[in-house]
């Protein structure tokens, strides 16, 4: 007869632990509840917890001194040549790009332009001779030829063409290169700015972002000298931002699909939009240890059209089986000589088989073996 010995708990589930369980042995069944093995598609998921709302905020500051004025308001979008905000009551204007602003983009000057002349004649009356080593050098500070400041040329150029272009201003190439044509469409683009028309872009007058932005919070208020963070913003396209531990990081690679769960079950499919790690002043995972921050755009943005910003689930497939033999955790013996295997009933009797395991997940597991096939009914643990 065969003896059950202990019912022995599993990550997943309880194994019924059983002896002289050789395929040869049978009994009559005496089994209250039975299940069959099934074909089918098997998929282990690790979960995160996220938020839905417009994606991780960014912070922007202002380089150009003076004091707040203006800023667009909270929840307002804005879009390319519109002011994020005003210092001194001129406008910071975002632009369309990747690559940041670091410098400002001139036509050049020359030293005698910077001057006012060539820097390099003697004051007149001074009564030195040519060459004389007296006089020919102009004192300190009077006269002295400033270094010439070349046009300027690179990416950062080509990218602030290409968004003149883009608001309608023309009269120039879109190229690497600052030239005098584009600091007359520069100048026209100031006029209607409000700025001084010097046909030069200072450093702080604008700000890119690869797309337009909602602002989400004011650091500062009109009034305050503009220093540090100004404002935060984040895209205008509704995410999911979740936090994933850093140990299931190669789950997420972008463009990754994923599953997207709202708390009042409304499900969607996703895709992984990119991956950092929380920065220093960010939550970054407290008692469940290092995260990563994975940002998730829905495969339809009006999936969730209806449903407000709050918490989200987002499921990751960590591996998935298709085709397979698959029983519930509650089917499976662990046999005292080792392994595992299951009870099949037929015909009024009962006899234990020998399988092997695989995937488990969500209460079932992967079964095969030469004995075991789709369709035969098993018993399940008491």
């Amino acid at each position: 007869m065969i003896a059950i010995i202990v019912l022995a708990g599993t990550a997943t589930g309880s194994v019924l632990v059983r002896q002289n369980s050789r395929a040869e042995s049978v009994r009559p069944a005496a089994v209250p509840s039975t299940t069959t093995v099934v074909r089918d598609t098997l998929v282990d998921v690790v979960t995160a917890r996220g938020e839905l709302a417009y994606g991780p905020e960014l912070l922007t500051e202002s380089r150009l001194s003076g004091t707040v004025t203006r800023l667009a308001g909270v929840g307002a979008t804005v879009r390319r040549g519109e002011a994020l905000f005003w210092v001194d009551d001129k406008p910071v204007v975002l632009l369309y790009g990747k690559l940041p602003a670091y410098r400002e983009l001139t036509v050049g000057r020359s030293g005698s332009q910077q001057n006012g002349g060539d820097g390099g004649t003697p004051p007149t009356g001074t009564g030195a001779a040519p060459g004389s080593g007296t006089g020919a050098t102009p004192p300190s500070g009077t006269g002295a030829t400033p270094p010439a400041v070349p046009a300027t040329r690179g990416a950062d150029v080509r990218q602030f063409e290409q968004n003149l272009q883009a608001l309608g201003y023309t009269g120039f190439v879109v190229d690497d290169q600052f030239t005098a044509q584009t600091a007359g469409a520069v100048r026209r683009w100031q006029k209607d700015l409000g700025v001084e028309p010097t046909g030069v872009v200072e450093l702080g007058r604008v700000l890119y972002s690869p797309a337009s932005v909602r602002v989400a919070a004011h650091k500062l208020v009109a009034g305050q000298v503009a220093s540090g963070p100004v404002l935060s913003f984040t895209g205008t396209e509704r995410l999911v931002t979740a936090k994933l531990p850093a140990h299931h990081q190669a789950l997420a690679k972008p463009k990754t699909k994923v599953t997207v769960a709202l708390g009042n079950g409304t499900q969607a499919p996703g895709v992984v939009r990119s991956v950092r790690t929380p920065t220093e002043d960010q939550d970054r995972g407290g008692d469940q240890g290092p995260v990563v921050e994975v940002v998730v755009a829905l495969a339809d943005p009006k999936a969730f059209g209806g449903s407000d910003d709050g918490p989200a689930t987002v499921r990751f497939v960590a591996e998935q089986r298709k085709g397979v033999l698959v029983v519930p955790v509650g089917a499976l013996l662990a046999l005292t000589e080792g392994g595992h295997g299951l009870e099949v009933i037929e015909g009024g009797a009962s006899r234990i088989i020998p399988v092997e395991t695989g995937l488990y997940a969500d209460g079932r597991v992967e079964v095969s073996g030469p004995e075991v096939h789709e369709g035969m009914t098993v018993g399940m643990a008491q």
